[in-house]
């Protein structure tokens, strides 16, 4: 077959396509500050919990509109059959303005309540802040532990080997029976099945990465335990109670549920409006009234009493949350420290338990070698060695993820905190923009349009 003069060109390019797909993706090592950070800018719970603030914004400005005049215009057009041949046609229509002068001080009680309910909602995010962050360390510390089994295991496996072809060869000559290769056998056997297991608990540990991070794991860096905002137990627990967002969220919510009380009895109480209206028929005749009303509630079959109960009940329920918050705040940090004390320790004895199980497997090994030892002595030297490596790195990651546990129990595992150097999210922006309940027409109703234009993408 003759090739045409441009084929050459395109067969390099074919060529270079197909060898640049066969080469093996070298992924770009990853730090856990990167992990964090992909979270963080991935996470759709964060994502969901920011629209809830923000609509919990809107009910500040909702109950700011109440303290403002509302100001409507209607018209209207009556046709009518005066007789067979034709019709009598009337056209009006009306401006009306009302405001509320007293209320008993219900609408400024709901807008107050509706701020506390909106400082609670930032606590809210804070914790789903903390959430998505201390998840994507799990995620990262278990990828590094399970490929560092997967290694591990796939390093037994080799030595098995060997000791399968060493118990072979000492067969061969009549040291030793056919029962020591059996034995040898089986534990190779084991080992394939374990490595098996442990690759699928790592491909599990990708999958998971991936929906915490947003994308798959690179070459994962090694991660230094961090320190922790306190010392002592006490003064870690003295913090958190004053600070984890959890504990400033119900008590946030005690105070709204205080106004809500003050809300229902304030119902209770009379209210004045003013309303003025300027009417205009066809004939340009205009018509203009003002009307100062006053209402007193004097009997509704109990619901106003019932309403005043009902929020005190939901007020002492918020209560005694403010002391189920603390208490499980204090049990948080007390735990998080008695797992991070518990990791060192471990650590500490794998350290102790990999050197001895390494002599003891070293001196089995030789006197193996001289006779002294039979196969399944080596095998089980080993299968202590293994064990005493696994205990090793798991007590290792163990630490680490406990070290970041006692930053989540303290209520401090944010992105500020850990410094990302990432833009955060400011839940103060939206708020300032729409709590003075800015009209949508208005330069700052229409800058709050291109807020929201740019979170929607």
């Amino acid at each position: 077959m003759f090739l045409t003069p441009r084929r050459p060109a395109y067969l390099l390019a074919t060529a270079i396509t197909v060898f640049t797909f066969l080469m093996p993706q070298v992924s770009a090592a990853d730090s856990l500050k990167d992990a964090l950070i992909g979270a963080y800018k991935h996470s759709g719970l964060l994502q969901q919990q920011r629209a809830l603030l923000r609509a919990a914004d809107e009910d500040v400005a909702q109950s700011i509109s109440a303290l403002k005049p509302v100001i409507a215009f209607s018209a209207a057009a009556t046709g009518t059959n005066a007789n067979s041949n034709s019709f009598d046609y009337s056209a009006s229509g009306t401006l009306s303005a009302q405001i509320t002068l007293y209320d008993n001080n219900r609408s400024r009680l709901g807008v107050e309540a509706a701020k506390e309910a909106v400082l609670a909602g930032r606590e809210g995010l804070v914790l789903a802040e903390q959430q998505i962050l201390f998840r994507a360390i799990d995620a990262y510390l278990n990828v590094r532990r399970q490929r560092q089994l997967v290694s591990l295991r796939n390093n037994n496996l080799t030595l098995l080997n060997r000791e399968l072809s060493a118990a072979q060869d000492r067969f061969d000559v009549g040291e030793v029976t056919r029962t020591d290769v059996a034995l040898a056998e089986a534990r190779m056997a084991s080992a394939r099945g374990d490595l098996a297991s442990a690759q699928g608990a790592l491909s599990r540990a990708i999958a998971e990465y991936a929906n915490a991070v947003g994308r798959k794991p690179g070459d994962l860096q090694a991660v230094k335990p961090v320190p922790s905002p306190a010392k002592l137990v006490a003064a870690a627990v003295e913090f958190a109670q004053r600070n984890h967002p959890s504990a400033k969220r119900a008590q946030r919510e005690v105070t709204v549920a205080e106004l809500n009380v003050a809300r229902a009895e304030a119902a209770m109480g009379s209210t004045v409006t003013l309303t003025g209206r300027i009417g205009i028929d066809d004939d340009f005749d205009t018509t203009e009234t003002a009307r100062i009303e006053l209402s007193q509630p004097i009997y509704q079959g109990g619901r106003l009493s019932s309403l005043v109960r009902q929020a005190q009940a939901r007020r002492d329920a918020s209560l005694t949350n403010v002391l189920v918050a603390s208490n499980d705040v204090r049990q948080s940090v007390e735990n998080a420290f008695a797992d991070l004390s518990i990791a060192r320790a471990q650590i500490e004895s794998a350290e102790r338990q990999v050197r001895a199980a390494q002599t003891a497997f070293n001196g089995v090994r030789e006197e193996a070698k001289l006779g002294a030892r039979t196969t399944l002595d080596v095998l089980d030297a080993e299968q202590e060695l293994l064990n005493a490596r696994t205990q090793r790195i798991s007590a290792l990651i163990d630490e680490r993820r406990a070290s970041y546990g006692v930053l989540v129990s303290m209520g401090v595992l944010t992105a500020d905190y850990l410094k990302l150097g990432i833009q955060t999210y400011d839940p103060a922006g939206y708020y300032e923009l729409v709590k003075d309940s800015p009209a949508r027409k208005s330069k700052q109703g229409q800058q709050l349009d291109r807020i929201l234009k740019g979170l929607n993408k």
